[in-house]
């Protein structure tokens, strides 16, 4: 369970976060029923799954709301590794600056996701897929493990993910070459796409990172990155500081809807997207805030 987590849900509104870890999904029920029959119906105590595993997460979600007895239902908000709030968070900030700059969204864009083994890139992928994107997720090592992704994707979520090869700067010349758009989601400290690559793809509309750690994924991003080109390209880039601020807005803003609501809610990426799209439609381009600070 992350100390990020458990603040977000304090500075939410929460009055006490008791966080459990080691939770496997035999253990669901129990935590749930000893919180919810310790409360009257209707008290606002709310499950959040945190974790590193997508897949184990939303099984955690099922397992919540099986052994919720009414009247003691509560809300049930999953977000695994910040996955969710993340993806939803980046793919929302592409789709803004597609808009602006293309006048088309996401619907049969051609999508490529670097690190989408990992919980933010599949998340990521998964989101586009359901807007209509035609969404790759490559590989860095072997391709087996997005081979799997990729089934799960299409029995979970009923998308359709292509995994790629994606292990030399050959190979990502290739995928970019035919990408509109691509996200870097792979490790801390990791360039995963140099500045000679993304010249090189002169039809690649919009890239993301949400690497916040230099050297970042896409060589040549700002943090603060909202739809500016990348230097020596005409690709606009987002930066993973703008995608955290968005990220915040929509976990915090999750967990207030848990408090606010008078129905059970179960939060996931869907929801997530939902609310970084609202997010991002309300917000003022960056540099419009700045000409209305300085005025």
């Amino acid at each position: 369970m992350s100390p990020f987590d458990c603040n977000m849900a304090v500075d939410s509104g929460y009055k006490i976060v008791l966080p459990y870890s080691a939770v496997t999904v035999g253990d669901v029920g129990v935590l749930v029923q000893d919180a919810i029959f310790s409360r009257p119906p209707k008290a606002k105590t709310g499950v959040f799954i945190g974790g590193k595993d997508i897949t184990l997460a939303l099984d955690m979600m099922k397992a919540a709301r099986a052994a919720m007895v009414p009247p003691f239902e509560i809300s049930v908000f999953a977000d695994p590794g910040g996955s969710f709030t993340t993806a939803a968070a980046m793919v929302a900030l592409v789709e803004r600056v597609l808009n602006r700059s293309a006048g088309r969204a996401l619907k049969g864009r051609r999508v490529s996701v670097f690190g989408a083994a990992g919980v933010v890139g599949f998340a990521s992928a998964v989101i586009a897929a359901g807007e209509g994107a035609k969404v790759r997720i490559v590989a860095h090592d072997t391709v087996e493990p997005l081979v799997e992704l990729a089934e799960f994707a299409r029995a979970r979520f009923g998308v359709t993910l292509e995994p790629v090869a994606g292990q030399t700067d050959a190979l990502k010349a290739q995928i970019l070459a035919v990408s509109d758009v691509a996200f870097t989601a792979g490790p801390a400290g990791v360039n995963i796409l140099p500045r000679s690559l993304i010249a090189r793809a002169p039809n690649l509309l919009v890239a993301a990172d949400v690497n916040a750690v230099p050297p970042y994924g896409i060589e040549g991003m700002d943090l603060f990155m909202d739809g500016a080109p990348l230097p020596g390209s005409s690709t606009l880039g987002v930066g993973a500081l703008a995608i955290g601020d968005v990220k915040y807005k929509t976990q915090a803003g999750l967990f207030r809807r848990m408090l606010a609501s008078p129905q059970t809610l179960d939060l996931d990426f869907r929801d997530a997207f939902v609310l970084a799209r609202e997010i991002v439609s309300e917000a003022p381009p960056r540099a419009k805030q700045r000409r209305r600070a300085a005025a």
